[in-house]
């Protein structure tokens, strides 16, 4: 049917962000391992930084030219639906590593349903978690680990909040109460600023006083893995609801049309209930 469906013109924005991405990713692999490329891989976050500001802001003038109709908000929610999933999937890999580690692979070392083979290679391995001396000589446990009633609580409490002001700048957005979303939208960025702050905290004593890396043992990996890369998604999702702010305070959004903002508030929420799944199973047991 004519006119019923816009196709964007072809972007260079998806190509230039994987790379972005790409050699963002790679320096980083370089620096954990290395101890080199922590300069290249400023370079790609600054890269990946402006291919994002970019890109926001080519989709945001064809929405403002009015270039999208019904089927293309249709097409915009499932995508960000089946984007949500993927992040789903994403973090369910990390989670069932933990589980199959806690659950499985530690008692196997302990002779439990292995028929002894472990048993005979570490005889005075005793099954635990936090698993706080690994079997092998080779490997050093952390000589701590983090209580849950500190920073992670505090941290439960800024993200759990954070969803609260979210909701509300939400609602006060669809019954057009501008100066009431953009000052709740506020409260939610510094929420999540202050998130960040606080596990940058928690990751300065982790390592310099715990003993918490990502060499001490499956502890130490799996601890810096499933809260690194959610720290990360806190970053970004921080940074789309800055945009959001800016589009509010330019009046960009109406009652009706406003996809943008709620499609950053899906990822917002998302975000916190890893987060709870985070601090039950990380932390707590």
């Amino acid at each position: 049917m004519s006119g019923s469906y816009y196709v964007p013109p072809q972007s260079k924005w998806p190509a230039l962000g994987s790379l972005a991405v790409g050699v963002m990713m790679a320096s980083l692999g370089m620096q954990l391992v290395h101890g080199t490329g922590g300069l290249v891989m400023t370079l790609g976050l600054a890269a990946v930084l402006t291919v994002m500001w970019l890109w926001f802001r080519d989709v945001v003038r064809e929405s403002r030219q009015g270039l999208y109709d019904a089927q293309m908000d249709r097409s915009f929610r499932w995508g960000m639906g089946w984007f949500i999933f993927s992040e789903v999937m994403f973090f369910a890999a990390f989670f069932g590593a933990l589980f199959y580690v806690r659950v499985f692979a530690v008692p196997w070392l302990d002779g439990e349903g292995a028929k002894g083979v472990a048993a005979l290679l570490w005889p005075d391995f005793t099954a635990s978690w936090p698993l706080m001396n690994p079997p092998s000589a080779a490997i050093s446990g952390p000589r701590e680990v983090v209580s849950p009633w500190q920073l992670p609580l505090v941290n439960t409490i800024f993200l759990v909040s954070s969803s609260v002001t979210l909701t509300i700048a939400h609602e006060a957005l669809k019954e057009g109460y501008r100066k009431t979303t953009r000052n709740w939208l506020i409260g939610t960025i510094l929420l999540g600023v202050c998130f960040l702050v606080v596990q940058g905290i928690e990751y300065y004593e982790a390592y310099h006083h715990y003993g918490i890396t990502l060499q001490a043992g499956i502890y130490g990996s799996t601890f810096f893995l499933l809260t690194g890369f959610h720290g990360a998604h806190v970053t970004i999702g921080a940074i789309t609801l800055s945009v959001m702010l800016m589009r509010v305070m330019k009046g960009h959004f109406n009652r009706e049309d406003h996809f943008g903002f709620e499609a950053a508030a899906w990822y917002w929420h998302f975000v916190d209930a890893v987060w709870i799944g985070l601090f039950i199973f990380v932390y707590v047991f």
